[in-house]
């Protein structure tokens, strides 16, 4: 497994409110790619994206993978880290009501398994194809889903950043798990909003097939994500099988 792993403030925000990590080589531990997008004002956002990402790092480094139920696993690791985010976020009135995105992957043997919050991003590239493997949990993927607009028409609609769960917001959470078969040469991309509001998925595959290092990809990635306006903060994880 190649990886590279980037994040940028983005040429519009005062911060970077994303946070991300990878886990590659420990003993016992499956390769692990974990990115947040925070949410909830200024500074808040970036408690809580790191956070989540500082929390689930600890307890992936601690869980059983002698389980058969890697999906059940990572919806438990987020459940606990929304608890956790959540009561924090009550402690002091200016983070209540914060939250994150949150992506966990876990490549183990010839599976990827996905736990999901949010409106950040998993696609796979496989045979010059780029496919979303998650679903936005957002306003305007649920107005795509039953059809009163266009996946075209999405695009630039003015609610497109209004998601409907998010990691510590509530006590009560609703994960999403995901589990795809990998192939040799498949790549796997990770990534905020901040990308993919700034460039097509075309324009993304295009960009990770013209570079055999997925840091150099990574790092184009955002570089044409800030030219393009970089509205937002960007993180890319990019990891070749």
């Amino acid at each position: 497994m190649k990886y590279g792993i980037r994040t940028d403030r983005g040429l519009k925000r005062q911060l970077n409110e994303d946070n991300c990590n990878v886990l590659v080589g420990y003993p016992g531990l499956p390769t692990c790619f974990v990115i947040a997008d925070g949410m909830g004002g200024h500074k808040c956002g970036e408690i809580a994206s790191k956070q989540a990402v500082d929390s689930v790092c600890n307890l992936l480094l601690k869980a059983d993978w002698d389980t058969e139920n890697i999906s059940d696993l990572l919806r438990d690791i987020v459940t606990r880290v929304n608890c956790e985010i959540y009561n924090y976020s009550l402690l002091d009135e200016a983070t209540q009501g914060m939250g994150t995105t949150l992506i966990i992957t876990v490549i183990k043997g010839r599976k990827l398994y996905i736990g999901h919050v949010g409106d950040s991003r998993v696609y796979i590239i496989r045979d010059n194809n780029i496919e979303k493997v998650t679903w936005d949990h957002s306003f305007i993927e649920e107005l795509v889903k039953n059809g009163s607009i266009t996946k075209d028409e999405a695009i630039n609609h003015p609610k497109r950043n209004l998601i409907t769960r998010a990691v510590g917001y509530e006590l009560e959470l609703q994960v999403d798990t995901y589990e795809k078969d990998l192939k040799d040469d498949d790549i796997i991309l990770l990534c905020t909003d901040g990308l993919t509001n700034m460039l097509t998925e075309e324009e993304i595959l295009e960009i990770i097939k013209n570079y055999e290092d997925p840091q150099e990809a990574c790092d184009t990635l955002v570089q044409n994500a800030n030219n393009k306006g970089g509205e937002d903060n960007i993180t890319v994880i990019v990891g070749k099988i």
